[in-house]
């Protein structure tokens, strides 16, 4: 999936971009691509548009650029990291919920 205009704006609405700095947009265009290489890794697969699959997708997808975006150069101290927890149910049901295809039976 290619981070044309419609994908750019939604994930800007959703990180709380106004407006991106120089170099920001290869930026924005490297996090969703390594978001969407995660989900594929993962075993979850593009679902088709207009699916509630695929609004689950998306989700998952922006959470990871915002989170790339949110913690770029930052600096981790302690171990009080947590997971969201919302996120990663969403990527267990994904992945629990991926069609099978013939050939995989």
């Amino acid at each position: 999936m290619a981070l044309d205009e419609t994908v750019k704006a939604r994930l800007m609405a959703y990180c709380r971009i106004d407006a991106l700095e120089e170099g920001e947009d290869t930026l924005l265009e490297g996090l969703y691509q390594a978001a969407v290489n995660y989900m594929a890794d993962a075993g979850i697969g593009e679902p088709q548009e207009g699916t509630p699959r695929r609004a689950q997708y998306d989700l998952c997808v922006n959470h990871l650029v915002l989170d790339g975006y949110d913690r770029r150069g930052a600096t981790v101290s302690g171990t009080a990291l947590e997971d969201n927890p919302v996120f990663r149910r969403m990527v267990v049901q994904l992945k629990l919920t991926e069609p099978v295809s013939d050939s995989d039976t």
